[in-house]
């Protein structure tokens, strides 16, 4: 078997860009004080290096084209995500957080036994919440979930997991057992063509109607455009925790090799999923306050 570069880098295509003209939605009129809870910042070898085993290399996505896509869409606030390619190098994103502490705060990707002066850091940078990731390589599995939840309980931080629902049934009692608020990734990450009535959807669904959040994000690793086959499914979401969804971009949406989609058309999509403008508001500005901490989620 060939495990040289090439073999490596065939494992690891090349992925395209983001739109490079961002806009807000035109269904509706984006709330003050949204925030969008999902996207990366990445940087570029050799300075910021990319892990072996990825299983996509992106373009970099930079600082400011991070900020101008906020800006461009009507995001007074951002969540900064650690990236699957950088793995447990969260440096990039750490330097980010620190320029502007009042805008952003950030889910990080760290291993367990580093010393405690590194995981304050990493708090004090703006980080609120550990990312546990199954899926695309160069991420902390989940075969130590209740170390980490012991962690983010000392910490005061969430856990954010990146898993397929099809495969949470297994975990559903480890995950419904953690001391911490839970955040299930990308409404579980499954082809939403499947349905309501697939066993690892209905699992996750009653561990949100038990406690856990959902990020309502990556449409389009669910379904291909123009997504529909979504809107069942954070509908359901909607319905049974509407105090604990959130929206993310996810942009600059790596990892998608389909024809690229604007951010403007993830937020249009989000007038299907939650028709309603209160539910929007809730969505954009309020659960998300409260889930990242700005002192905004006391009005």
């Amino acid at each position: 078997m060939t495990t040289g570069p090439a073999s490596r880098a065939a494992a690891a295509p090349p992925c395209p860009p983001p739109d490079p003209h961002p806009r807000g939605p035109v269904r509706y009129a984006v709330p003050p004080g949204a925030v969008d809870c999902h996207a990366h910042v990445i940087g570029s070898p050799p300075e910021h290096p990319f892990v072996d085993g990825r299983s996509y290399t992106p373009p970099p996505a930079s600082e400011a084209d991070y900020l101008g896509m906020l800006d461009a869409t009507g995001m007074a606030y951002g969540v900064l995500v650690q990236v699957s390619v950088h793995g447990t190098d969260n440096s990039l994103m750490l330097r980010v957080l620190r320029r502007h502490p009042r805008r952003l705060r950030g889910v990080a990707v760290m291993p367990l036994g580093l010393p405690a002066r590194q995981y304050d850091e990493a708090r004090r940078s703006g980080v609120a919440g550990l990312r546990l990731n199954v899926l695309y390589g160069g991420g902390v599995g989940l075969g130590d979930l209740e170390e980490y939840g012991a962690l983010a309980r000392d910490l005061g931080w969430h856990l954010q997991l990146l898993v397929d629902a099809r495969r949470i049934a297994s975990l559903a009692s480890r995950i419904a057992a953690l001391p911490v608020p839970v955040v299930i990734d990308h409404m579980g990450h499954f082809p939403a063509r499947q349905g309501l009535a697939h066993p690892g959807v209905r699992t996750m669904l009653d561990l949100v109607r038990d406690g856990a959040w959902v990020k309502l994000s990556g449409a389009y690793r669910l379904d291909e455009a123009p997504w529909r086959h979504t809107i069942p499914l954070a509908r359901a979401c909607l319905e049974i925790a509407p105090e604990r969804c959130v929206w993310g971009s996810d942009w600059p949406h790596v990892s998608h090799w389909a024809s690229m989609m604007n951010v403007g058309d993830l937020l249009d999509l989000l007038a299907d999923w939650a028709p309603d403008p209160a539910t929007r508001e809730r969505v954009l500005v309020r659960n998300a306050h409260a889930l990242y901490g700005w002192k905004q989620a006391a009005r």
